[in-house]
């Protein structure tokens, strides 16, 4: 393709700037952020492109305090502020990068244990972090090892929009991001004037496409009907193809859309969306086993949910998870009468009596030989209890759904590093391994 490049402004930045983040904006950053009035169900989209015979996973069964094994939390100490994400480049068993939404990616080297000095990436004083703002998501090109592509989602200072940026490691030092690489992907429109509900979690899947979580631009109760508006990317799941251009014309459009995506070349509907119906989709992860696709989504008023489409369904082709017409398996509002045709319902979802803010994790496909029982186990926590807890899914149906005796704190995120060991993230700056006791 022919390769044109905005360049992404980098303006100095002064280390006295860095931003301390109240317990009040961290609830802000994960939780339901507002309530509906309504007592009227809205209507779900309907379009040829979306699934209608949806797929069918048995409801969870409660958890249980039986966990197979006993785990431990190990803290790692890598001096973070706010961390909410944590991967690393495919074959790279040495490092983690570790995103902190203020606008830093830092490198934790598994050899030394030590933090590398200099940020991976600094775009603190760059973007906007107020409420759940941020630098959001970060993945690595499959190809990274010999291209040096990685993609950041980022909330634009000056507008309050979505960008999906790429940007290429220095040709000089490996662990550092070469900042005047910045080349932007898409810029995505949100509300003007709210700042919750932007997700931004990204992700490669086995298809080489990525993915990016849009969550539905916030106020409560979806009010702009996002989530099922097909003509919208927010409140979806979008999958593009960053190695091509579709859009040659248009400098905001630097990436080409899938072929076989649901909805490619239907008039009136965005032709990158995968999933629709989506509220506040926080850190989706593909089961890197299975190709599974698993989407956290973070409630309203009355539930949290786990939703699941294995690869052999079309891992979210085409499918409608319900926001805002259902939350969880509940009609929303609660009090209201609703469809569920053509919806599909969570695998688990619980009430707000358990927790309040739901943080997805990862299926277990590490290769510690005291963790082997684990394989194939989907851990999750909740940012406001601080639970961690897990199931397997067996046959489209949701097993050994467990609760863990482990009190990390208030969970941002989980991560999964290049070998498929999974790690915990809190608000306070921790991160934390999980290991055998």
């Amino acid at each position: 393709m022919t390769v044109r490049r905005k360049v992404i402004p980098a303006p100095a930045v002064s280390l006295e700037k860095a931003r301390e983040f109240s317990l009040f904006a961290l609830v802000l950053l994960l939780s339901a952020c507002g309530s509906g009035n309504s007592t009227v169900a809205g209507l779900p989209a309907t379009h040829a492109c979306l699934r209608t015979q949806t797929p069918t996973i048995s409801p969870a069964p409660p958890p249980v305090a039986e966990p197979p094994i006993a785990l431990r939390l190990e803290p790692i100490n890598a001096n973070l502020t706010f961390p909410l994400f944590l991967t690393a480049p495919p074959g790279d068993m040495g490092r983690l990068f570790v995103v902190e939404k203020g606008g830093v990616i830092k490198i934790f080297d598994l050899a030394t244990q030590l933090a590398v000095a200099t940020p991976f990436l600094n775009l603190a004083g760059q973007i906007a972090t107020g409420g759940e703002q941020g630098l959001l998501g970060l993945a690595f090109h499959p190809d990274f090892e010999q291209i040096g592509f990685f993609y950041v989602n980022v909330i634009n200072i000056a507008n309050g929009n979505t960008e999906i940026r790429r940007y290429q490691v220095s040709a000089n030092d490996p662990n550092q991001a070469d900042v005047a690489s910045a080349f932007l992907i898409v810029t995505i429109d949100q509300p003007a004037g709210l700042t919750n509900h932007k997700a931004g979690w990204l992700g490669f899947g086995r298809d080489g496409y990525l993915y990016a979580a849009l969550g539905d631009g916030g106020g409560g109760g979806d009010p702009d009907n996002n989530a099922q508006n097909l003509n919208t990317l927010l409140g979806k799941m979008l999958r593009l193809d960053v190695n091509a251009d579709g859009f040659p014309a248009d400098p905001a459009r630097n990436y080409a859309i899938p072929a076989d995506n649901p909805c490619v070349g239907q008039a009136g509907v965005a032709g990158e969306i995968w999933s629709i119906g989506l509220r506040n989709p926080w850190r989706p992860s593909f089961d890197r086993g299975t190709g599974d696709f698993y989407i956290a989504d973070v409630g309203q008023d009355d539930r949290e949910e786990v939703n699941i489409s294995t690869a052999a369904d079309g891992a979210g082709r085409g499918i409608n998870y319900g926001w805002d017409v259902m939350e969880g398996s509940l009609c929303f509002p609660s009090n209201a009468a609703c469809s569920s045709t053509g919806l599909t319902l969570p695998a688990v979802d619980y009430d707000h009596g358990s927790g309040c803010s739901i943080t997805g994790g990862y299926v277990y496909r590490g290769s510690v030989p005291a963790l082997q029982a684990l394989r194939g186990t989907y851990f999750y926590g909740d940012f406001c209890a601080g639970f961690v807890r897990s199931f397997r899914l067996v046959s489209g149906a949701v097993t050994e759904h467990a609760i863990w005796p482990l009190s990390p704190g208030n969970i941002t995120s989980f991560g999964e590093d290049a070998a498929g060991e999974l790690y915990i993230m809190t608000s306070g700056g921790g991160l934390l391994r999980i290991v055998p006791e």
